[in-house]
């Protein structure tokens, strides 16, 4: 048996899912912005409390390790790791564009999704970066990488040979509004797919079995960019 723990936090969405053997048993989330450091802890409590279960009767803990935003990434390993810490148990990261597309395809078969057919689309989730750039990543409709992930400048030129082909590009993601008007091709799909700890569940589980995790003591988020400081404007004297 395997009983994972999922904590995604890499957007303004908070979200922690607790899953056995790959499917889904509980799940908390919000979409408060800043909310991170007071909220995913209390999730984490109450999913336990659900289940009559403390911290070292899981068998692992796994998060979304990035791209995504500096504080909310930090915030979520910080959490996985003393979890992981004070229960001696293995930490799992997943690609937070590949959670995202699970999720997507989940929707997908709940029939909430917005189009009629997936199979043989490529997806192309979007992770806000700012101005006119995103995080992403192009895959298969089976969630299999067709490309490295991307800090990618969004240009009337972006992804043209996906937006003309035949098998149709599905966009989605917080970053994806920014590319609506580049992207008008008639088989260009636009569709609102929220970030949560479930798109872990899957990820996490063929993980575990294979035994991929992380090193506890050095592992950190995928920021994909550096972090920058900027100094403040304001003068304080």
């Amino acid at each position: 048996m395997a009983l994972i723990l999922c904590i995604e936090a890499g957007t303004d969405v908070g979200s922690v899912a607790l899953a056995k053997n790959g499917t889904l048993l509980s799940l908390r989330e919000s979409l408060e912005e800043k909310q991170h450091a007071r909220n995913l802890a209390v999730y984490v409590s109450e999913i336990l409390k659900e289940y009559d279960l403390n911290a070292k009767d899981l068998d692992a803990v796994a998060v979304g390790k990035g791209p995504g935003s500096y504080t909310g990434l930090r915030i979520a390993v910080s959490l996985a790791k003393g979890i992981c810490y004070g229960a001696s148990i293995p930490l799992i990261a997943v690609n937070s564009l590949e959670a995202l597309c699970r999720v997507a395809l989940e929707d997908f078969d709940a029939g909430i999704l917005g189009i009629d057919e997936i199979e043989g689309m490529r997806l192309l989730p979007m992770i806000d970066a700012r101005r006119m750039e995103v995080y992403c990543q192009l895959f298969d409709a089976q969630v299999h990488p067709l490309t490295e992930v991307t800090a990618h400048v969004l240009t009337q030129e972006s992804f043209l040979e996906e937006r003309t082909a035949p098998e149709g590009l599905l966009v989605f993601g917080n970053g994806a509004g920014k590319c609506r008007e580049l992207f008008s091709e008639p088989n260009v799909h636009f569709v609102e797919v929220v970030p949560s700890a479930r798109g872990l569940v899957k990820p996490a589980f063929e993980a575990y079995k294979n035994g991929i995790f992380e090193d506890t003591a050095y592992f950190e988020p995928f920021y994909l960019k550096n972090f920058v400081v900027k100094p403040s404007s304001k003068k304080i004297f």
